[in-house]
């Protein structure tokens, strides 16, 4: 194993630490020292362990003190959210109250843009958005449905009805929570907590809508939104029992928070 491959497996194993609260925000980081001493490397190769969790943003660095723990959830970038969010995993509830800001944000996203097409001067060739829909199809009847590549084509299709609405800025998220999802298969998965299917027959529909005269009514567009909110609640239930959560204290955090 070469010396980079042990910077990295150690930095990640203390940045673990951080995403799982056992260093918790303030905290002073193991020295030099310790951290040489605890995974058997030189102190040489300590400080690049720890040097590369400041270039992560987990932790500060401070002369004559060492290095403090930075409160990461809240002072962190994308970058450091998705790096957080995949070392999370160890700590279900953690993992699971990421992964809802995660989804709050792309429903958010998504939501906004299939109903902003729906009501605009649509600019995308019918045929381009089908054959996206047509591999998706092929990919969900398949005997095993790549499930990576179906939300691939799913963060794809949105990507495109942004581009053509202009919205550029809501493309460049989408792609950051894109890449947050794809990094950790059971948040992909839980994408799929209904029949693949489903997802076809979705967007089948919503390509009839824009190739037909007549838009939606108002009805059948609340009934969108309220289904899409029901989606997603199940998306969010089927991550947490993929990474193991314990649904009797989830429902008792809601209550203590309600």
């Amino acid at each position: 194993m070469g010396a980079q491959t042990v910077v990295a497996d150690v930095a990640d194993e203390l940045a673990r630490r951080v995403a799982t609260g056992q260093y918790a925000p303030g905290d002073l980081m193991p020295s030099v020292r310790q951290v040489a001493e605890e995974f058997d490397m030189n102190r040489a190769t300590a400080q690049l362990v720890l040097g590369r969790l400041e270039s992560y943003g987990f932790v500060d660095a401070h002369r004559g003190r060492g290095f403090t723990v930075r409160d990461v959830r809240r002072a962190g970038g994308v970058d450091v959210y998705r790096r957080l969010f995949r070392l999370s995993l160890p700590s279900p509830e953690t993992a699971a109250e990421m992964f809802a800001n995660i989804v709050a944000a792309e429903r958010a996203i998504v939501l906004e843009a299939l109903l902003d097409y729906t009501a605009a001067e649509r600019g995308i060739e019918p045929a381009v958005l089908t054959a996206a829909v047509d591999e998706l199809e092929t990919l969900a009847r398949s005997a095993d449905p790549d499930q990576v590549r179906m939300l691939e084509l799913e963060v794809g299709l949105v990507r495109t009805v942004l581009t053509d609405l202009g919205h550029t800025m809501q493309r460049a998220v989408l792609n950051s929570v894109g890449e947050m999802l794809f990094e950790v298969p059971e948040a992909a998965r839980a994408y799929f907590v209904v029949s693949p299917d489903l997802h076809v027959l979705v967007w089948r529909a919503l390509l009839a809508v824009w190739e037909s005269e007549n838009g939606p009514s108002e009805a059948q567009l609340a009934l969108f939104e309220d289904l899409f909110a029901m989606y997603h609640e199940k998306v969010l239930a089927r991550f947490g029992e993929l990474v193991g959560l314990d649904t009797g204290s989830e429902e008792r955090r809601h209550s203590a928070t309600a």
